[in-house]
């Protein structure tokens, strides 16, 4: 499986933390805790896979890198 970047941030509207793949499409979940809402987004992102493969769509490879990735190079 890829390696995607996930970004993990506190929502105060939701009450929680918010995970989410940049590349993969609406590929999100929420925890009570940071930990939490990694867990559920590795665990949607297989399910996200998956159905991309069972559909025959394409997997986009890993692209995103936050602002910092890109200054450092």
């Amino acid at each position: 499986m890829a390696d995607y970047h996930i970004n993990i941030f506190y929502s105060e509207e939701d009450g929680g933390y918010i995970a989410d793949i940049p590349d993969l499409e609406a590929c999100s979940a929420f925890g009570d805790t940071a930990e939490q809402a990694l867990a559920e987004v590795e665990r949607a992102k297989r399910a996200w896979l998956e159905a991309a493969l069972d559909a025959g769509k394409p997997i986009p490879p890993p692209r995103y890198r936050p602002l910092i990735y890109q200054l450092v190079r």
